[in-house]
């Protein structure tokens, strides 16, 4: 038996990122950049109002209260276009660029509508005036052009898997399409004639297949396509014939049959079609029959039958070959430090993975909770745990109150 470090390091070292393709921009969120953001544009892409108000030269308020002419109005999306003059004020809104001849905005609520000294006249040429009351700073309210970036600038590295915040980001750099990875296509192939799918009548031997449906959600919440192959039959005929529908696959992941009993034929089977095993057998608790090999070019991961297994060996080999797949730095579980609710006996030669609950705090630290039983076949504990405890072989008995490590469930996690 190998450790888990190794097993996952000899996973990793045998996958290539998938290749990449051309998307629109409103299809990428979740989806890995391939290809580095460069700006196409500069944001904003001149100095622009940041309030509704009045544009006016600093000069000119720098004693208040003081009276201007109004002498046009910019809206967003549009623009006073001539030079503003000394003792003058363009009515402003926000969005908008700033006249040529200003450099600072006066909010509204610092002014109040004016009468201008000459009456007559300014009511003859149809004028309006502002009176200003509050002094405002140089570029006050101003956004400078290129405050955001500038065209050339570098958006986001290659890859990011992208969320809505670096869609936003992208679009308003006038990016409408963009290079990412394909989604890695994960086959899933169940194997066993005491499995049915859900819904389907159920012999008196037989149990409900969760497995599949188990590893294919965490895959699509992982940014891969989950390709569900089916169940396998315990026959060499269904077998061979089921694992063919995982030739256009990235990986090969089956769900049982990877041990050495009579009825547990992926080796057997898959190894006369040309399957190439690198290791069988892992020093981990639960996942011990966990199997790994090369079939015609594809890598194969194949899963102990038990859905705890299955999904203990997820998060411990599957997360990080998806990532490694998607040409991201593979995502490896990270240990936290808790306190443990209550004494734990002390471990044999596997490395351990319980499940456990946070149940609240304890100086300052996760207080956690071991399910009373670990059993590997048990759904209902896995679905109420939040966490993993890891523990080392042979590692000592600890008392109620003592610091331990666990493994968060919630994903994705960081890389690291």
């Amino acid at each position: 038996m190998i450790s888990v470090d190794e097993a996952r390091t000899k996973v990793l070292e045998n996958l290539k990122a998938v290749s990449t393709e051309l998307v629109p921009l409103a299809n990428a969120c979740g989806r890995v950049l391939a290809e580095d953001i460069i700006a196409r544009r500069t944001q904003p892409p001149a100095d622009m109002s940041a309030m509704d108000g009045y544009a006016v030269k600093a000069v000119d308020i720098t004693e208040v209260p003081v009276t201007l002419k109004v002498v046009g109005e910019a809206a967003a999306g549009g623009s006073y276009d001539q030079v503003v003059n000394s003792g003058e004020a363009v009515r402003i809104f926000t969005g908008a660029p700033l006249p040529s001849g200003t450099d600072t905005i006066v909010i509204q609520e610092n002014t109040e509508p004016a009468e201008p000294s000459d009456k007559d006249n300014a009511n003859q040429n149809g004028d309006n005036f502002v009176t200003i009351l509050v002094q405002s700073e140089l570029s006050h309210y101003v956004r400078p052009a290129g405050l955001d970036f500038r065209a050339g600038d570098p958006g986001i590295a290659a890859d990011v898997t992208l969320t809505p915040r670096d869609i936003g980001f992208i679009a308003a750099m006038n990016v409408p399409w963009v290079i990412v990875r394909r989604r890695p296509r994960i086959a899933l192939l169940s194997t066993g004639d005491e499995l049915v799918r859900p819904g389907e009548p159920v012999g008196p031997n037989q149990i409900i297949s969760s497995n599949s449906l188990l590893v294919a959600a965490l895959v699509e919440q992982m940014g891969a396509e989950a390709i569900d192959l089916g169940i396998a039959k315990d026959t060499e005929q269904s077998l061979r014939h089921m694992a063919e529908g995982a030739k256009s696959a990235d990986m090969l992941v089956t769900l049982g049959g990877a041990s050495v009993g009579d009825h547990d034929l992926v080796q057997s089977v898959l190894g006369k079609d040309g399957l190439a095993i690198d290791f069988w057998r892992i020093a981990m608790r639960p996942g011990k029959p966990l199997m790994f090999g090369d079939m015609d070019g594809t890598p194969l991961l194949g899963m102990p039958g038990n859905p705890v297994s299955s999904m203990i060996c997820s998060y411990l080999f599957l997360i990080p070959a998806i990532d490694a797949l998607n040409g991201q730095k593979p995502r490896i579980p990270p240990c936290r430090t808790g306190v443990i609710a209550h004494d734990l006996h002390k471990n044999d030669q596997r490395e351990d993975y319980l499940r456990a609950t946070i149940i609240g705090e304890q100086d300052g630290k996760p207080l956690i909770e071991l399910f009373p039983k670990q059993d590997s076949s048990m759904l209902s504990p896995l679905s109420a745990a939040d966490c993993l405890v890891p523990r080392v072989p042979f590692a000592e008995p600890l008392a109620s109150g003592s610091e331990i490590t666990f493994i968060p469930l919630n994903i994705p996690y960081p890389a690291v």
